[in-house]
């Protein structure tokens, strides 16, 4: 929906209001146009059903607006004297016209002095649990949002099993584009494997102020622009599902190109502007390696592999097995296995052919050698040929909006002849450290602002799932942060410590208090 239509909508949502309140407005002191003007109708709400003002904030926060409306409807009811369980369940599944019925039927009794604390245990349980949800949805939405991480693609870096808090307030927040929704899940009902939103209706895209920009080497969350799902858990055959922006699925990759920004890749080595980009020192980018072989001098892979700490498997490449194939390791590690008895070579792979795959999907590039290209930034403009429209296409169509069509030799956006294109937002580019086992924008180009979702800041749990049935907490990685200078530290000795320290001066402070008493 437009800017204009939600602006209609919500002129529509205080005409539907006035005309189910005006009489309960009345019937509480206050004057009935009171109950027509918008926002402040919700202030003179809260006033009379004796909840503080600053619950209005709430009524226009998406997602939670959804658990704020019921509370109002129920509040509403229960002011004007319909407590009863079946004016608390018509309140809610009649979506608030109950409260129609009341307005126009019924003796109104406005009780100013009815008691706010629930009446029994049950009630006080679901007030207290609605109250969790509320702050556990802002918190999550606003500030923090936990993460796993799912695949290698960070290896080193980040490991599959790291529990980490993306923080929202790096980048901005940005406020939910889907506002029909469940709380504090993605696109799916856990267990039930079903959609946890609606797709309609869709807020325009805006973020709230942000602490930082994002730079080269940030390791970024983001929803996966391509992302559709093609079942979504139903039979197949049927069409695939288009999914809103922020219901996409979460990627979490390294930016290594920001708006503005020439980047290519030579041998895999990511040049920004000519100059080769510099990784910090926490980030080990892997590649893929042959190993040859003498033959005949016996080597301990087994111990090999695990003091190398490979993760991505390796494998004879033929039945002669003289060369060893390592999917991923780092410059350190190749160095290593040079050093070992009975390793003839070891030989970084070099991808130099032409693959469709690789964006822009033209047959002219591969994962190792690709560009230059240039990254978009919003206000900038850039030429329109045939040959540079593979690159724009998307932007212009699918993350912008606009229609576009080829009138002979002249190119038509939204019906106007053109030969050249202005964006409308910053794009970035997000690669894998591990560069041979990460799917990223080498594949699916483009990464717009409006699919940034945050930065990982901090690991709370780390747990080590190797696929031979044993698991286990990496302890030195529980409580680490993600950015900053050297290695990782774990910091989870010194929140025990400050744990124990508290439970002690708690515990004196409570015996002090007893024996003052």
């Amino acid at each position: 929906m437009t800017l204009y239509l939600w602006f209609v909508f919500f002129l529509a949502v205080q005409v539907i209001h006035f005309i189910g309140t005006w009489k309960l407005y009345q019937a509480a002191g206050r004057k009935s146009w009171e109950a027509a003007i918008p926002v402040y109708n919700s202030i003179v709400l809260m006033k009379i059903i004796g909840r503080p003002t600053w619950w209005t904030l709430l009524l226009f926060i998406p997602i939670i607006n959804l658990i704020m409306f019921p509370v109002i409807w129920v509040e509403t009811l229960r002011t004007f004297g319909k407590k009863t369980t079946l004016d608390t369940f018509l309140g809610i599944f009649t979506l608030g016209f109950y409260i129609y019925y009341v307005n126009y039927t019924q003796k109104l009794e406005y009780n100013p002095d009815r008691k706010l604390t629930p009446q029994n245990k049950t009630a006080d349980t679901v007030s207290s649990l609605l109250f969790a949800i509320i702050v556990a949805t802002l918190v999550h939405t606003y500030l923090v949002q936990p993460y796993t991480i799912p695949t290698s693609s960070l290896e080193k870096s980040l490991l599959i099993g790291d529990f980490l808090f993306v923080s929202k307030v790096n980048y901005g927040p940005r406020v939910p584009m889907t506002t029909v929704a469940l709380p504090m899940v993605h696109d799916t009902i856990p267990f039930f494997k079903r959609k946890s939103y609606l797709s309609w209706p869709q807020l325009p895209y805006f973020r709230l102020p942000a602490f930082e920009k994002i730079k080269r080497t940030d390791i970024v969350v983001f929803n996966w622009p391509v992302d559709t799902v093609h079942y979504f858990y139903e039979p197949k055959g049927r069409p695939g599902v288009i999914k809103p922006i922020d219901k996409k699925s979460n990627y979490v990759k390294r930016c290594v190109g920001i708006p503005g920004d020439s980047l290519s890749i030579k041998d895999g080595f990511v040049f920004i502007n000519g100059k080769k980009l510099v990784l910090p020192e926490r980030a080990k980018p892997q590649y893929s390696y042959s190993v040859a072989l003498d033959g005949k001098t016996p080597i301990d892979f087994e111990s090999l592999l695990k003091e190398l700490d490979i993760t991505d498997g390796a494998g004879f490449k033929s039945e002669k097995r003289d060369t060893l194939y390592f999917r991923a390791l780092t410059e350190a590690s190749a160095e290593r296995l040079k050093n070992t008895p009975g390793i003839t070579a070891v030989t970084r792979q070099i991808d130099r052919g032409n693959d469709n795959a690789i964006f822009p999907h033209i047959n002219k590039w591969s994962q190792d050698n690709f560009g230059p290209i240039y990254i978009p930034e919003a206000g900038k403009t850039v030429a329109l040929t045939n040959e540079s429209l593979p690159f724009y296409k998307e932007i212009i169509t699918k993350y912008e909006g606009n229609t576009l069509e080829l009138d002979g030799s002249h190119f038509l956006i939204n019906g106007k002849q053109t030969n050249s294109y202005t964006f409308k937002q910053n794009y970035y580019w997000m690669m894998g450290d591990n560069r041979h086992n990460s799917e990223d924008s080498r594949y699916w180009g483009y990464v717009p602002e409006n699919h940034i979702v945050g930065k990982p800041v901090f690991i709370w749990m780390s747990w080590d799932t190797n696929g031979k049935g044993i698991n286990k907490i990496r302890w030195n990685r529980v409580f680490t942060t993600v950015d900053g200078e050297g290695q990782p530290q774990s910091y989870f000795k010194y929140f025990l410590i400050l744990l124990a320290v508290y439970f002690v001066g708690e515990f004196f402070w409570r015996k002090r208090k007893e024996n003052k008493a």
